[in-house]
C-alpha cells in the first residue's frame, strides 16, 4: 500500500520536507489533502472523530496501513531506514534525528521572523515586530544554524559531501529544502553570505541534481514558494530594507 501523507493543500509548508524523502526514494505515496476528501479526512483525524486510537496535534502525519505517525522528525525517522535514507545502527539513527530536530528548531525561527507575535494575526498586523526580528534572524540566528550545520559537514571525512556516513540521508534533503527556502525567502541576506558556506552550497546543488529530486523539482507536485508558507519573501523583510 502506498503511503499516505496529510499535510495542508497548496503549500509547502513542513510536509514537503517528507515529501522530499518521499520523492528522492521513489516511494508510493498519496499527498490525501489534494484530493476532493483529502482535508475533511485529515481533520476527523485531528478532532479524534475518526475512530482511530491516534491523535496527531497537528500535520503533517503519515499513515501506513494503521500505523498514524506524526511530527517531521519522528516521520523521516520511521521512513528513513525504509527508503534506505538512514544507515542501519542505532547510533546514526539518533545522530540524524537530533540534527532534524535542529532542522525544526530553526526553520520555526524562520517562522517567527515573519510571525514574532501571533500565528493567528496577519503579518501586516505585526510588521513592525516582523522588521526588528527579522534583522535579529538574519544578523544572529542564520549565521549561528548555517554555520553548525557547516561544521558538521566539514567534521564528516568519510561523507564524501554529505552529513551522516558515506552516503546521502534524509537530513541532507531538509537541508536542501531549509536552503531553498531561505533563498527565497532572504535573497540579499543570502546573497551576501553565500561564500561563507561553501560545503553546504555544495550539498544543495548535489541534491538538486539527483534523479527522483530534479525530476520533482520539474513536476506540478513540487509547490511554489509563497508568502503561505513557512519561508516567505516580504522585501521589506530582507537585508538592508
Amino acid at each position: 500500500m502506498p503511503y499516505e501523507l496529510y499535510y495542508w493543500d497548496g503549500i509547502q509548508g513542513r510536509g514537503e520536507f517528507v515529501r522530499l524523502a518521499l520523492e528522492d526514494a521513489g516511494a508510493k505515496y498519496i499527498d490525501k489533502c489534494r484530493s476532493s476528501t483529502g482535508t475533511q479526512t485529515m481533520m476527523e483525524f485531528l478532532k479524534g472523530s475518526h475512530g482511530h486510537d491516534q491523535m496527531p496535534f497537528a500535520p503533517p502525519f503519515l499513515k501506513d496501513g494503521e500505523l498514524v505517525i506524526s511530527h517531521v522528525a519522528n516521520i523521516l525517522l520511521y521512513l528513513g531506514p525504509r527508503l534506505g535514507l538512514l544507515p542501519d545502527d542505532e547510533k546514526n539513527h539518533l545522530i540524524a534525528n537530533g540534527l532534524q530536530l535542529t532542522i525544526t528548531d530553526f526553520v520555526a525561527e524562520v517562522h517567527d521572523a515573519h510571525h514574532p507575535i501571533s500565528t493567528g494575526d496577519y503579518y501586516e498586523d505585526q510588521k513592525t515586530e516582523a522588521k526588528a526580528r527579522s534583522a535579529a534572524f538574519i544578523r544572529d540566528r542564520i549565521p549561528k544554524f548555517l554555520g553548525y550545520f557547516e561544521r558538521i559537514l566539514s567534521t564528516n571525512s568519510t561523507g564524501d559531501g554529505f552529513v551522516i556516513g558515506n552516503g546521502l540521508t534524509y537530513v541532507d534533503l531538509s537541508l536542501f529544502q531549509v536552503l531553498e527556502g531561505l533563498n527565497y525567502a532572504f535573497p540579499k541576506a543570502m546573497k551576501a553570505v553565500e561564500d561563507d558556506y561553501p560545503r553546504l552550497a555544495l550539498l544543495r546543488d548535489r541534491v538538486s541534481k539527483r534523479p527522483g529530486i530534479a525530476a520533482y523539482l520539474k513536476s506540478e507536485r513540487r509547490l511554489p514558494f509563497s508568502e503561505s508558507g513557512i519561508f516567505r519573501h516580504y522585501p521589506e523583510l530582507d537585508l538592508n530594507s
